[in-house]
C-alpha cells in the first residue's frame, strides 16, 4: 500500500470550529497559536481540523467571510509551524453525523447538495494553493448504509467540481456506518492518484466509549478493563441492548489486542492495495475517564497495526469533547502516549 507522507502522525482539533456555540470567545481562543506551538513540540505531522458549515454560511446559505478567515488563521499557524493539515467539514446544511443535530435531508434534496458543492469550491478557490500542506475531507461519517449510493454520487460530484478548481489537492473519502472500515468495500474506485480513503477506528466501541452519555442504553458507570475476549464484549453489548456495533473478526474469542487491530486493518489494506490508493484514519481514541494504563495499552496496540501497515492516523482529540489528550490527565505519562500517536 502506498504511504500518505505528512499526515502518518496527527491530532484532531475537535470542537474548535465544530460541535460547538460558534460564539466569538469559541473561535478566537479555544484553540490559540500556542496550541499549535506545542503540538508541533510533540513531534505529530499534522492536525485536522473539523469545520461546520455554520461557520462560514448563515441558514440561507449566504456566505461568511470570517468563517473563511478562521480557517486561513490555522493555515497560517500550521504553516508557521511545519504542520501539514486536514479540512474537515463536519457538518453541512442538511446533514450531521449526531442524531442529536436533527439534521436531515441532505441525501436527497438538490438544494442542500448545491450547498455542500458551494462550500468545497469556495475552499478550493481560497485554499487549493496550499495543496502541498493542506487536504480536503468532504464529510464526517455519513451514517446509514442507506445513503451509500447517494453519497457515492454526490462526492463524485463534490470531486469533480473541486478539480475544476485545484486539481491535484488531497481528497479524504469515507463511507456509511461513521466511516467504518467495513464499508469501505463500497466507496468508488478512486477517481485519481490525489484520493485518500478514510476510515474512523473506536474498535471496540464498548471499550473505548465506556459511560459515555451519548451512546444508546450506555450505563453511564459502566466500565471494561481492555483486553477482555471479542466474545466477552459482544456478551456484553447484548445484555446492556447498547447501540453499539462490534465486529468479530476471523471468528476471535482471545483477548483484544494488537492482534485484533491487525486483522481489521487487513481489510482496509487489502482494499487499498487493490485500488492503489493511501489510508488513513481521521479520528480514534479512548474516552478520557477510562483508567490510563488502559489507554496507554490501547493505544500502543492500535499503534503497532497502524505502523504495520503504513497508515496515517489523527487521534481524537487534543482539548476537551470527553477525550482530552492535552489535558493535565495525562501529564505523567505524556511522554509514553505521545510514542503511541
Amino acid at each position: 500500500m502506498k504511504k500518505w507522507d505528512g499526515y502518518q502522525r496527527g491530532i484532531n482539533l475537535g470542537g474548535w470550529f465544530s460541535q460547538c456555540d460558534y460564539s466569538e470567545n469559541r473561535l478566537n481562543h479555544f484553540i490559540e497559536k500556542s496550541d499549535i506551538e506545542r503540538i508541533a513540540s510533540w513531534g505529530l505531522d499534522h492536525v485536522r481540523v473539523p469545520f461546520d458549515y455554520n461557520l462560514i454560511e448563515d441558514e440561507n446559505g449566504n456566505m461568511k467571510p470570517e468563517g473563511y478567515e478562521h480557517i486561513q488563521r490555522i493555515i497560517d499557524w500550521c504553516g508557521e509551524y511545519k504542520l501539514n493539515m486536514v479540512l474537515d467539514l463536519h457538518k453541512t446544511f442538511g446533514y450531521s453525523f449526531d442524531p442529536g443535530e436533527q439534521q436531515s435531508g441532505f441525501f436527497f434534496n438538490e438544494q442542500y447538495q448545491e450547498r455542500f458543492y458551494a462550500i468545497w469550491e469556495e475552499c478550493a478557490r481560497r485554499f487549493g494553493k496550499y495543496k502541498d500542506r493542506l487536504a480536503f475531507e468532504l464529510l464526517n461519517e455519513v451514517t446509514d448504509e442507506s445513503y451509500a449510493d447517494s453519497w457515492n454520487r454526490i462526492s463524485a460530484e463534490c470531486i469533480r467540481r473541486i478539480r475544476k478548481i485545484s486539481p491535484d489537492i488531497y481528497i479524504l473519502l469515507g463511507s456509511y456506518w461513521n466511516n467504518s472500515l467495513w464499508a469501505m468495500k463500497d466507496l468508488p474506485m478512486p477517481a485519481d492518484e490525489h484520493i485518500v480513503y478514510n476510515f474512523h477506528c473506536y474498535e471496540p466501541l464498548l471499550f473505548t466509549h465506556q459511560g459515555a452519555g451519548w451512546i444508546e442504553n450506555m450505563e453511564k458507570g459502566y466500565r471494561l478493563p481492555y483486553g477482555e475476549s471479542i466474545e466477552y464484549i459482544n456478551n456484553e453489548v447484548a445484555r446492556m441492548k447498547a447501540a453499539i456495533t462490534v465486529y468479530e473478526v476471523t471468528d476471535m474469542k482471545s483477548p483484544t489486542g494488537a492482534a485484533y487491530f491487525e486483522d481489521i486493518f487487513s481489510i482496509a489494506d487489502k482494499i487499498a492495495n487493490e485500488r492503489g490508493v493511501m489510508l488513513y484514519c481521521g479520528e480514534y481514541g479512548v474516552i478520557e475517564h477510562v483508567d490510563t494504563s488502559d489507554i496507554l495499552k490501547w493505544y500502543k496496540d492500535i499503534n503497532n497495526a497502524f505502523e504495520k501497515y503504513g497508515i496515517g492516523r489523527a487521534a481524537w482529540t487534543y482539548k476537551e469533547m470527553d477525550f482530552n489528550l492535552g489535558g493535565t490527565s495525562f501529564d505523567d505519562v505524556r511522554k509514553e502516549l505521545l510514542t503511541y500517536l
